[in-house]
């Protein structure tokens, strides 16, 4: 059951802007100068990053340190580096995944990709670079120790071989292959759900949420973490590539496995609205909902997006 937050939708609008503006603030300060050698890398890292971008993942950080009661300065600082540490991060996925030797697009938010601006080894290192700096967001966290300790392995769990990275390569082994439904989930719980749960997941620890809250969030995270990509799968075909910002159709030109190949569009579409109803459910759990409006009307933005 979709619960009605008390957040109006211009209310959401304003606070999903603020917080975008927070993180590309943050992002801006972790950032090396184009000006610092080696420059050309630089420029590369910057360009990756500071791109026209949806900043879901850092969003995520923010609306769940919020719903954990985050209000200290202290903390801020904290959600800031951690928003930033997630972006580095998925930056640095998308560059790889441009490149040549995976999905070879030239078009990434609506600009040429980092290695046709550039060049493909100037792209490589500029996302070899950006990893390493997530995680020296996370070490300088002016939080306890021990918290920081959990972030940086809720960040490194979600993104190696049994995450995110392990996701890409089942993705390239299936091109041309007939996946089962089961199969299908496990790739994509892998390959995008899993940074989008460590996001939900390390504004909670910020926030120093109860081991009780954190289950309710992590439930919530991963059925918009698999929803997220299910309307990926939807807009590839159903939309162009001045709307989505990058190469609509090429999952289905490259003979991926997708939900709408497996599922249809009307069944991708069922699974995604019924996620998003079971997002909605686990933040039902939490003590004060209110707190998590913001949370409700990001599971909306994801399902409901057009791009």
């Amino acid at each position: 059951m979709i619960r009605v937050p008390s957040m109006s939708d211009s209310q959401f609008a304003q606070w999903l802007e603020a917080a975008r503006k927070r993180c590309d603030e943050a992002l801006e300060r972790h950032l090396p100068s184009s000006g610092v050698q080696p420059q050309r890398l630089h420029e590369a890292m910057r360009y990756g990053v500071l791109g026209p971008g949806k900043r879901v993942r850092a969003v995520l950080v923010y609306g769940a340190g919020s719903a954990c009661g985050a209000s200290t300065q202290t903390v801020a600082a904290a959600l800031d580096a951690a928003a930033a540490a997630v972006e580095f991060v998925h930056a640095y996925s998308l560059i790889h995944d441009d490149l040549p030797c995976m999905d070879n697009d030239v078009l990434r938010r609506g600009r040429p990709t980092v290695h046709v601006q550039f060049d493909e080894a100037s792209a490589l290192l500029a996302a070899d670079a950006l990893q390493p700096l997530a995680f020296e967001c996370l070490a300088g966290m002016p939080i306890a120790p021990a918290l920081v300790v959990q972030a940086t392995q809720i960040l490194a769990q979600a993104i190696g071989s049994v995450g995110m990275v392990g996701g890409q390569a089942i993705d390239l082994q299936s091109v041309g292959k007939q996946l089962t439904l089961d199969e299908l989930e496990t790739m994509h719980r892998l390959k995008t759900g899993a940074l989008l749960r460590a996001s939900v997941g390390l504004g909670a620890v910020v926030a120093g949420a109860s081991s009780a809250t954190r289950r309710i969030l992590d439930t919530y995270a991963q059925a918009i973490g698999l929803a997220f990509q299910i309307v990926d799968d939807i807009l590839d075909v159903s939309s162009d590539s001045a709307a989505l910002g990058k190469t609509a159709g090429k999952d289905q030109a490259a003979e991926k496995p997708t939900y709408v190949s497996l599922l249809g569009l009307d069944g991708a579409r069922h699974l995604a609205e019924s996620l998003r109803a079971e997002a909605h459910g686990a933040l039902s759990a939490m003590d004060d909902t209110r707190a998590t409006d913001a949370l409700a009307r990001m599971a909306d933005y994801i399902v409901l997006r057009t791009r």
